[in-house]
């Protein structure tokens, strides 16, 4: 009698860390969806579900385990309810248990389930034995079927999104052509050097550049004419006036 009670003892030691440490993971997992979960990934979720199924296949090794004794065996008797505080229940239960009173004995010893759930399971139990076998797979074949359906649209949504990430961005503009405004607009490449008729020739020796400049501001002063001839008028004057005075050169323009 000594021997089996020690066996239960530790049987019951070893049944509380199995059960200890899934609490624990549970938490832990629990809490990461609370407070992490814009930060969590699906492997993250995935490693904690492969912590907790482990975990809960070593509770039921240990309680298969040969030289664990059959907990279903052994009967439970409260030998004292009060309705009082226990500080020692609380530390044992963490805080969810503060007394062990009639009201709180039926659930925390009851061997069965619910009235209400066990209703329910004998419902369905019933529900189920009318089905015949042939409409039974029937069923199972639809949801097999819609299954399979539902995991070749996943499958191909990925395949899809993982094609569309390697595949590289339609372009929708011409280098060449980009090159080539850049060029225009940066070192004026390939631009035309166009002179209106009547402005002067090339500057005077030591100056290559006056020329140039002339016939830049002439054409400049004749595309702002066009635009307003009223205002423009006095100021080409100018600068016609300065060409036939000293060619070359215009008052104002230097090389």
């Amino acid at each position: 009698m000594q021997r089996e009670e020690k066996q239960l003892e530790a049987s019951l030691d070893a049944l509380l860390n199995q059960v200890a440490d899934l609490k624990n993971s549970l938490g832990s997992f629990i809490y990461k969806l609370e407070n992490e979960y814009d930060r969590l990934t699906w492997p993250s979720v995935l490693d904690s579900f492969a912590l907790l199924s482990g975990q809960l296949n070593t509770l039921n090794k240990v309680l298969k385990h040969e030289k664990t004794p059959l907990f279903r065996n052994q009967v439970i008797i409260p030998l004292v309810l009060s309705p009082d505080r226990d500080e020692d229940l609380m530390r044992q239960t963490e805080g969810r248990v503060p007394v062990f009173s009639h009201e709180v004995v039926p659930d925390h010893l009851r061997t069965k389930p619910d009235p209400e759930v066990e209703e329910q399971e004998k419902q369905l139990t019933t529900d189920a034995a009318r089905i015949g076998a042939d409409a039974a797979q029937k069923q199972i074949q639809s949801l097999n079927k819609m299954c399979s359906n539902l995991l070749e649209k996943i499958s191909k949504e990925e395949r899809e999104s993982e094609s569309g990430g390697l595949r590289p961005n339609k372009q929708t503009f011409n280098p060449a052509d980009t090159n080539a405004l850049v060029a225009a607009v940066a070192f004026g490449k390939g631009l035309s050097n166009w002179r209106p008729s009547g402005s002067s020739g090339p500057g005077q020796p030591g100056q290559p550049g006056a020329g140039t400049i002339l016939a830049g501001a002439s054409g400049l002063q004749q595309v702002q004419m066009a635009g307003a001839p009223s205002q423009q008028q006095p100021m080409l004057s100018g600068v016609q006036m300065a060409q036939s005075g000293q060619p070359g050169k215009a008052d104002g323009v230097k090389p």
